[in-house]
């Protein structure tokens, strides 16, 4: 058998349907160069089924590397493999699989004789197939940033650590904390093994603390946690959480809506994920379409401080380009819908910290996630709210102080966005992928009890979105996503905390 060097595109196969003419093996090769003769050579032994046998796969370039963890992604379809093209998509299939682990630059997978010896049997002439990897580079990385935060006028150090392939086995490590001077407190560590052994799901787990104030409220809230990731492809995702959580108000300043939940809870809950995304970017997208569906289901341990709820959340996106200044149009439409599974007086109220929350300074386009985002709006600044205790007067003489109100969130919520982006007239911000873009949002969210359900309008609910427009510069770096928009209130209601004027936003990229 000649000796063939290449990588193994997929296009291989269109072209061997088409060519008809070369399925004579007893034709002379065309003259030319040594290219169209390796070529015409591939197109004969595809086209008539030669039968060959695989005597070894040998992989090259494993050092930090286990072998075990190669020869496990590239599996056993090549040394099965009977024809040149069974050989060929196994090839295939197992360089897509080797890249997908991530620890590899390169992968190239070449098909050479066998030595000299190894006789050919019934089964074919023997071939050996050489899998050659390049290692990454550098296995770790870290950053570590200030922000600052214009709703809550404070600054938070985020700081993050990435460790890949540190003990051979493909995984990544990643280890983050944020502090912030308002008292927020946010740490978590997490550990992914893209694949283990012949199980092609990868393994993921990840431990986290949190403890943070509400904003405008004299709430606190602690959670500490850990998520199994139990299955994991392309478009689907299950997990397992297990989290305590604590909510205290330590002025006891909160209201009568509130204070019913001041307890421990347990969250055991499981949540699949599909999601599908074939927009052209995340951060600036000009065609293509994106879908998620979220569905969770809480209250998987025999306990009484169990949350048991049921949640379901779907968010679709559309980017179309516009042909002027690399334009697009962007819109959005997300929906969320919550219930408790539990029955009587309190247990048919779904859990506070579960609820649905609109308001607050993220972006529009590359969040991908439910409901959440209305730029112009605080966060948790719309929807339900209930009067707080009223704090001591610190003297007789003091004038009496009006209540704050906290926020109680929606059992059901609902929100849509356009965003038109196109490209600013100097070359250097172009260059730098800044651009610029103009938006309108709306939102709205309820409550949806057994006793709000009999009650609740449809009409209504859409008379009392509320919605905001505005325009802004958008600046993607590596680490995060900064835009400065002019937000401009269109309708808001009473109680509603949104403002008109310049916000920024940082999200990740």
């Amino acid at each position: 058998m000649a000796t063939t060097a290449s990588k193994y595109p997929q296009h291989y196969d269109d072209e061997f349907e088409d060519d008809d003419d070369d399925d004579d093996p007893s034709r002379p090769l065309p003259a030319g160069s040594a290219e169209d003769r390796l070529e015409a050579v591939l197109r004969r032994l595809t086209a008539d089924e030669v039968r060959i046998r695989v005597h070894d796969v040998t992989i090259r370039g494993c050092a930090r590397t286990r072998r075990a963890a190669a020869e496990a992604a590239v599996g056993q379809d090549l040394a099965r493999a009977a024809t040149v093209p069974e050989l060929l998509r196994a090839a295939a299939a197992a360089g897509e699989r080797l890249r997908r682990l991530g620890a590899f630059e390169s992968v190239s997978i070449t098909l050479d004789t066998a030595p000299p010896g190894v006789p050919a049997d019934a089964r074919g002439g023997a071939v050996v197939v050489l899998v050659d990897v390049t290692e990454a580079r550098g296995r770790a990385a870290g950053g570590l940033g200030v922000f600052a935060n214009t709703e809550t006028r404070s600054c938070s150090v985020e700081g993050s650590l990435r460790f890949k392939n540190l003990f051979g086995y493909c995984e990544t490590w990643d280890a983050s904390g944020l502090l912030g001077l308002d008292q927020t407190m946010e740490l978590s560590v997490g550990a992914l093994i893209p694949r283990i052994g012949s199980i092609p799901t990868p393994l993921m787990a990840q431990v986290s603390f949190l403890s943070e104030d509400w904003l405008k409220s004299s709430l606190r809230e602690h959670l500490m946690g850990v998520s199994v990731g139990l299955l994991s492809t392309m478009n689907h995702n299950l997990a397992y959480n297990l989290s305590w959580r604590t909510i205290i108000d330590p002025a006891r300043l909160s209201s009568s809506s509130i204070r019913d939940q001041l307890e421990h809870s347990l969250l055991s809950s499981i949540k699949y994920t599909y999601k599908i995304d074939q927009r052209d970017s995340s951060i600036r997208p000009t065609r293509g379409y994106a879908f998620l569906s979220s569905s969770q289901v809480g209250g998987l341990a025999p306990d009484s401080k169990n949350t048991r709820f049921v949640r379901q959340e779907f968010d679709l996106r559309v980017a179309m380009p516009l042909g002027v200044w690399n334009g697009a149009l962007n819109a959005g439409v997300a929906a969320g819908v919550i219930h408790p599974l539990a029955t009587g007086s309190t247990c048919s109220i779904s859990s506070l910290p579960e609820r649905f929350y609109l308001g607050g300074n993220r972006s529009l386009v590359c969040r991908l996630g439910g409901p959440s985002s209305l730029l112009g709006f605080k966060s948790r600044g719309l929807g339900p709210t209930d009067s707080q205790a009223c704090a001591p007067k610190n003297s007789e003489n003091a004038a009496p102080i009006s209540p704050e109100l906290d926020a109680l969130g929606g059992d059901i919520a609902v929100t849509a966005f356009a965003d038109l982006s196109f490209d600013l007239p100097l070359k250097p911000l172009r260059e730098l992928g800044i651009h610029g873009h103009a938006f309108v949002s709306a939102g709205n969210h309820a409550k949806f009890t057994e006793r709000d359900i009999r009650r609740f309008s449809v009409t209504e609910f859409l008379k009392t979105f509320r919605s905001s427009a505005g325009f802004g510069v958008v600046v993607p770096t590596r680490l995060f996503h900064i835009e400065m928009n002019y937000c401009h209130i269109l309708k808001q209601f009473a109680n509603d905390r949104a403002k008109t004027g310049i916000q920024f936003n940082f999200s990740s990229p």
